[in-house]
Order: structure tokens, then C-alpha cells, then sequence
């Protein structure tokens, strides 16, 4: 037989052949909101970017990109606030030292910090094991410092992962990671030591890639998010789905696309069938699968 390298993570399963189980309340459709908060070196390293970036230190990039901490994600609290809705919340730990005031309004609403690396200006997906080892840890102890709690779960900087990245996460003591985008619900991925949950995170209701590469409009993408969820809506009546809405605090952080992202998460907020639908946090949607059944979770 022909075989293509394969990770060895996970086999293949139809969604449309799995047990079929519910969330809370008898909901078909689990929502959360995931707003990524990220800091960035100045004059080097990876990082998004609206236009060509210049050569020499690109100030303009830098200070695009950090509109999001001063400015983005005060708009984007308020917003959630407005919504009373949940939100996860994809934090570099460089935030802890930069702007330590952006994690304040996290910890009084209740909502759940997601490991998200030191900063997007890197990513780990080539380093030595040992050096992956240390960051993944050093970013769960910096977390767990400041807010008394260690992050359950893992997103890398620009979802980069090494070949071994899952097995660490697990023997770091992470629940669930966000890297692999192929699936609309969550499944059991196997490592050296256990396994460890993957979360749906979505690289297509994302606005990073959607307005960053592809070149959508706020409009647009704002469009994409009552398509989504309403196709969705739909499918989960057959399973239970997960939805994750991805968002940047510099990019839906601008006020024209956050005009256009509140016309989308009211859609979903005060929908007509909102009896179907969960919004909730990533850490919610791992317990309550943990108290389902063996085997219920593929």
C-alpha cells in the first residue's frame, strides 16, 4: 500500500460518523470568541503587517501593530461587554511586562487567558526540543504567576508547531492545543504520554488572513461570520459543532471593521434560535466534553 508520511496524531473519522452528544442545555452549537493579544519587537522579527514593510526599523509597522494595545482591545472590551458575552483571550506573554493594564479587564471578566508564546515576533515550530520545552513552560509559569492560575490551553505564535510541540504540551500539563484547524469539533490527539485535546480555531473566520492576505473588506469579513454561523447553525441540528470567531485587537480593532464585526456578533448574540447556540470559552467546551461518556470524543 502507498503511504504518505504522516504525523501519527490522529487518524482519519467523518464527522457525519461519530456518537453524537450536546452541549449544556440541550445547545447544538458552541461559539467562542477568541481575541488575540500580542506584542511585537521594534526593528526586527515576524510580525502582521498591512503594507509592505520598510527596510531599517519600520516604525509605522510597529506602531500599527501596537494601536492594538493602546487602543484595539479597549474597544474590543467594550464590545464584548456591550455583547455580555464570554471571550477567550490569546495572550503573548510579553503583554505581562509591556502593558500589564491590558490584562485587568481579563481577570474581572471572568474570562479565560490562552497560552499564546512570548510574542508573535517568533515562532517555534524549528527550534531544538529542549528549547521549545523551555518556552512552553516558562510561558505557563509566567501566566500562572501573575494570575494565580496556569492556562490550560496552548496556541503557538502563527499556530507553529515542531514535531514534537503536542507531546510537550502534554507533559507541561496543557489540556488542549489550537494549532491543527481540521476540524469542526474537538478531537483526542495522541502524544508520547497521553493525549491532549485539539480545539477547533479557525484559519477561515479569521481576520488576520482574511483582510491581511486575502484582502477582504471589514464588510466583508463581517459577512463571513453570519455565513458561517448560520451554514453551521444548520449543520449542527446532525452534530454538535464548534465555532471559533478569531480576531486581532490591531486589525477588527480599527473603528470602520468594528462597526462592521458588532453588526455580525449582534447577528449572533440576539439570534431567533439563540436557544441552539453556546457561547462560551474553550476551557468550558474541555470540561464539558470531559464529563461526557469514553468514547464520545473521537
Amino acid at each position: 500500500m502507498f503511504e504518505l508520511p504522516h504525523h501519527g496524531r490522529y487518524g482519519y473519522s467523518a464527522i457525519t460518523r461519530r456518537p453524537d452528544y450536546s452541549w449544556p442545555q440541550g445547545r447544538r452549537l458552541a461559539i467562542y470568541f477568541a481575541l488575540n493579544i500580542e506584542h511585537f519587537a521594534y526593528g526586527g522579527g515576524l510580525g502582521h503587517a498591512m503594507t509592505n514593510e520598510l527596510p531599517g526599523p519600520d516604525a509605522r509597522t510597529f506602531a500599527w501593530r501596537d494601536y492594538g494595545n493602546r487602543v484595539g482591545v479597549w474597544r474590543m472590551y467594550d464590545l464584548f461587554d456591550e455583547l455580555k458575552a464570554p471571550a477567550c483571550h490569546l495572550v503573548n506573554t510579553a503583554i505581562f511586562d509591556y502593558c500589564p493594564e491590558v490584562i485587568e479587564p481579563i481577570m474581572a471578566r471572568g474570562d479565560e487567558i490562552i497560552a499564546h508564546g512570548r510574542t508573535n515576533a517568533e515562532r517555534q515550530g524549528q527550534w531544538w526540543e529542549a528549547d521549545e520545552k523551555r518556552l512552553i513552560e516558562d510561558v505557563r509559569d509566567k501566566i500562572s504567576s501573575h494570575t494565580g492560575r496556569a492556562p490550560r490551553g496552548w496556541m503557538g505564535p502563527w499556530m507553529s508547531q515542531s514535531r514534537v510541540t503536542p507531546d510537550l504540551l502534554q507533559e507541561a500539563g496543557y489540556s488542549f492545543e489550537m494549532d491543527w484547524p481540521g476540524d469542526d469539533q474537538p478531537i483526542w490527539m495522541q502524544t508520547r504520554n497521553g493525549r491532549l485535546m485539539s480545539m477547533p480555531y479557525s484559519l477561515e473566520i479569521n481576520d488576520s488572513p482574511q483582510i491581511l492576505v486575502r484582502h477582504h473588506t471589514g464588510e466583508e469579513f463581517a459577512t463571513m461570520i453570519v455565513h458561517q454561523f448560520e451554514e453551521m447553525l444548520r449543520q449542527s441540528e446532525r452534530q454538535p459543532l464548534v465555532l471559533g470567531i478569531a480576531l486581532h485587537t490591531m486589525i477588527v480593532g480599527q473603528p470602520y471593521r468594528l462597526y462592521a464585526l458588532r453588526r455580525a456578533l449582534e447577528h449572533i448574540v440576539n439570534h431567533p434560535q439563540a436557544d441552539k447556540v453556546w457561547i462560551t470559552r474553550p476551557g468550558e467546551i474541555y470540561d464539558h466534553l470531559l464529563s461526557l461518556p469514553e468514547g464520545t470524543v473521537v
